[in-house]
């Protein structure tokens, strides 16, 4: 006759929790070359010599760890979760018996403890020093691009970019991004002679005021961007950088990460590639004055006067450092606005007067041509592109659009669960780790 199965209760069982995480499964391969031994010593001074035992910050970490690899986004699924898989109470040192930390934990612990010693960050350099060396750390030569990501923040609500500040100090209670928004707008520096203005946004999340509103992909939504900085030979994430989704924030975060690369990692790359809209002469000139190739097309709006004659129209003399017009008449320089980082030159009215091409030039008594002060780095960059190696780097930067692919699609990184610049940061240094764990996983892997 047919069988039946009947559950019956051992007395004593003799199971290992060990024997039941498969040899090649990623926790296995990961715990294997990542050392926690930081955690203790980065959280010393938040923790009392004295009083009940606290939970265990490395096991936090760990199942936050595990939160990012998998893709499970929820603190309170990510606690179901480990609770009743063996491969995550395995990684997480916890036993059959042992109790999983409730999900609220997570959040105290977050936004207080680990976020004030930035525990994120120290563990994704962790990770980075494992992945140099495991040899997949060289260098030389580098990419950059920025993702964005939405916050969680409705754009039906919003504040007038003027008036915003002005009325969140006015609510009743302040949220923790609140907070963090009115005391670095407090804490900002007076704004650098040398520098483009920053532009005052038009409209602001009283949800999450730091978010930019960004119509990149479809609707206006608030949204954050992702910016890593990619080693091309290898696919590792050297740095990564949260930044609100503006293409400014964007390109000025790239000097954050060059210069903090060659801080912590010793690095000096050869080339940086990247998209047109890194393109600025402020920036080539800064990569080129570090000897830096910028394998980055140039951003060029010498083309966007309409019915007269463009600035290309115009012979640059750089010995006399003055242009010369379509008729052979110069214009001298005549001074330097820093605001816009431009040099302007201006021909002389008697010129202009007596000319018979003033009609395809000015309708004014004088033409003036403006050229940036970071020209001649443009110039440079300018000579470089239809090289070999300049259409070699701008193929392999597509390797960056895989790295996007993967944290959104594999690690779930859409839209984030964190508010405030500083959540972003978080979710974004996290999910970089995680990312690079997995490429070092598979270099450790079992023949």
């Amino acid at each position: 006759m047919m069988g039946r199965q009947v559950a019956q209760g051992a007395l004593f069982y003799g199971f290992r929790l060990d024997e039941h995480v498969p040899v090649d499964h990623l926790l296995r391969r990961i715990d294997g070359v990542l050392d926690f031994g930081f955690v203790r010593e980065a959280l010393a001074s938040s923790y009392s010599t004295s009083g009940r035992p606290s939970i265990d910050p490395e096991l936090m970490l760990r199942m936050l760890l595990v939160g990012y690899l998998f893709g499970i986004r929820s603190e309170r699924r990510l606690c179901e979760e480990v609770h009743l898989n063996l491969a995550y109470r395995w990684f997480c040192r916890l036993d059959l018996g042992d109790r999983v930390p409730d999900h609220s934990t997570f959040s105290k612990n977050r936004h207080g403890r680990f976020r004030a010693c930035d525990l994120h960050r120290l563990l994704f350099e962790q990770v980075v020093a494992r992945c140099a060396a495991a040899g997949l750390v060289t260098g030389r030569d580098l990419a950059v691009d920025g993702s964005t990501i939405m916050a969680d923040a409705s754009r039906e609500k919003k504040l007038k970019g003027a008036d915003a500040a002005d009325e969140l100090r006015a609510g009743e209670s302040i949220s923790r991004p609140v907070a963090e928004y009115l005391a670095a707008l407090d804490a900002a520096l007076p704004p650098d002679p040398d520098e483009p203005a920053p532009v005052d946004p038009t409209s602001i999340s009283p949800t999450d005021p730091q978010a930019a509103l960004t119509c990149k992909h479809g609707p206006a939504r608030y949204a954050y961007a992702i910016n890593p900085l990619l080693d091309l030979d290898t696919d590792c994430i050297l740095d990564v950088e949260a930044t609100p989704a503006r293409f400014a924030a964007e390109v000025a975060a790239t000097r954050t990460l060059v210069s903090r690369a060659g801080t912590r990692l010793g690095i000096e790359p050869a080339s940086l590639s990247a998209d047109k809209a890194y393109g600025s002469g402020r920036l080539l000139g800064w990569l080129i004055d570090r000897n830096i190739t910028p394998y980055i097309p140039v951003i060029d709006r010498t083309r966007q006067r309409e019915a007269f004659f463009t600035r290309d129209a115009f012979r640059y003399d750089r010995e006399a450092d003055a242009y010369c017009c379509p008729a052979d008449k110069l214009l001298s320089y005549c001074g330097t606005n820093r605001t816009k980082q431009v040099r302007v030159y201006r021909s002389r009215p008697a010129d202009c007067a007596a000319c018979e091409l003033k009609p395809q030039c000015t309708i004014g008594p004088k033409r003036g041509v403006t050229r940036l002060v970071s020209e001649e780095a443009r110039d440079t960059v300018r000579a470089l592109a239809g090289t070999d190696a300049y259409v070699h780097a701008r193929r392999r930067r597509q390797r960056i659009e895989r790295v996007f692919g993967h944290l959104k699609r594999n690690l779930g990184i859409r839209t984030l669960k964190l508010r405030g610049l500083s959540g972003a940061a978080e979710e974004f240094t996290m999910a970089a780790a995680a990312y690079n764990l997995q490429l070092l996983a598979r270099q450790a892997a079992p023949a």
